[in-house]
């Protein structure tokens, strides 16, 4: 089974609000239009934090720093397995532009439950 490891940015803003984005379509309809905490693949030779830093840049326009790692994930899917590291981070630059997702929500803690979480990220919001 292929693995693929990969990191996630639990973004929070100055008000305690969560920042999450809700997946586009995708043939694997165990992952499409989920929701999910911002993030992606590790590159050859990068850290996790240089790799969150890179993707949320190219995803989202926007510059984080603050990181800290929250917790990783390891869940299995049907056709993969994915090993999360979910780092807290804040927003130093920029305003998120929605490149590679269909919407952008800010959500108290208690809200996020309400959302359809992809299954890997729903570990994070448990503990958050």
């Amino acid at each position: 089974m292929k693995v693929m490891e990969v990191v996630a940015g639990v973004i929070t803003d100055d008000h305690n609000l969560i920042f999450c984005v809700q997946r586009g379509e995708n043939s694997r309809s165990y992952i499409s239009k989920k929701w999910e905490f911002p993030g992606g693949k590790i590159e050859a030779g990068e850290s996790h934090e240089q790799a969150l830093v890179r993707e949320l840049k190219e995803e989202l326009s926007i510059e984080v720093g603050n990181l800290d790692h929250f917790l990783t994930v390891n869940h299995t899917y049907p056709d993969f397995r994915l090993i999360m590291h979910a780092y807290t981070c804040k927003i130093f630059q920029g305003s998120p532009v929605l490149t590679e997702h269909l919407k952008l929500k800010w959500l108290k803690a208690p809200d996020l439950k309400g959302l359809d979480w992809a299954a890997a990220d729903i570990p994070i919001v448990e503990i958050l």
